[in-house]
């Protein structure tokens, strides 16, 4: 829409009026239509859920994307590649608290929990985890996660943020069929942080904020130790990097702590989601929606080795 304007000085300073003597664009539907796409994108991103570490993010550089019905950091400052490179040189800080944190309850939650995955929990020993997988009545895969069995009297199950609701329901709708028959068993979804630190040198830079001797944490076990000063911390040496690496679960009002001290060290960087995806890709590492979905078996997706040696046989010889 285009217009003329005549400018006019008069005794009350300048004015303004349409004319047919110089023209003017006239913008007013545009930026009406910027408004509301602003509106729509704030709207959009204030119903994201956002983890503990949102504002740390934002005032690090980190660049904020949709994953999963969260608000995550795809990437920081650095190039997507310079951070992959940094985990696999060094070490980097992920944030991973979007994922699901269940603990379960209960004389029986072993045998819950089996009714559950393809793996033998029974067999684990106090504090050691196994990958393992949800299955369904046909075999495929609901979600892959890790069960720890811990000597806290409690499961501790770290399972994906993008099937968080299914496998809550999953989860519950067994739990409602086994207290129906009357088993000890209790769930707790909890609402803790949860960071992963990762790279050849995360054992020279967590050791510094530890009592204990980090070397008697091998690969999936897990202990509950004060990091940095900051009591009641989960630490499993896991990870999805191909990296040596730790999940720390942390209350989520000293996280930002966590987090801070872990900086301070040149060692450590923050990385995003790109390279946690393309590090994870170069490990051979599966992800799920990806290589994995309802339709695949743990045969189909060459992981058998998550199915409990008990399972087998009865699989076997059914």
């Amino acid at each position: 829409m285009w217009a003329r304007l005549t400018v006019t000085v008069g005794g009350s300073g300048l004015g303004l009026r349409a004319s047919s003597e110089c023209l003017l664009r006239v913008t007013a539907v545009g930026c009406a239509g910027k408004r509301q796409q602003d509106r729509r994108d704030f709207s959009a991103e204030a119903a994201l859920k956002k983890t503990p570490l949102f504002d740390f993010h934002r005032n690090h550089g980190g660049k904020m994307v949709e994953f999963a019905g969260w608000s995550m950091p795809v990437q920081y400052k650095d190039s997507h590649i310079a951070s992959h490179m940094h985990t696999r040189e060094h070490c980097s800080i992920f944030d991973v608290s979007h994922m699901l944190q269940t603990k379960i309850y209960g004389k029986d939650r072993v045998k819950f929990m089996e009714s559950l995955v393809v793996a033998d929990i029974t067999e684990l020993k106090d504090n050691q985890g196994t990958l393992s997988l949800f299955t369904n009545e046909n075999g495929g895969i609901i979600d892959d996660l890790i069960v720890t069995k811990t000597d806290q009297g409690y499961l501790y199950v770290v399972s994906n943020a993008g099937c968080a609701d299914k496998d809550s329901s999953h989860m519950k709708a067994r739990l409602a069929e086994y207290k129906a028959d009357g088993f000890d068993v209790d769930l707790e979804f909890i609402d803790e942080a949860l960071i992963a630190l990762q790279g050849p040198t995360m054992a020279q830079v967590l050791q510094t904020g530890l009592k204990g001797d980090l070397s008697k944490l091998t690969f999936m076990t897990s202990t509950l130790v004060t990091v940095f000063g900051i009591p009641d911390c989960r630490v499993t040496r896991c990870g999805y990097t191909g990296e040596d690496g730790v999940e720390i679960s942390v209350p989520r009002l000293r996280v930002v702590e966590l987090a801070e001290k872990l900086l301070s060290n040149s060692e450590v960087k923050l990385a995003g989601l790109g390279a946690r995806d393309s590090l994870r890709l170069e490990a051979g590492l599966c992800l799920y929606g990806n290589d994995i979905d309802e339709t695949t078996t743990p045969v189909e997706a060459s992981l058998v080795w998550t199915i409990g040696s008990v399972l087998i046989l009865v699989t076997v010889y059914s």
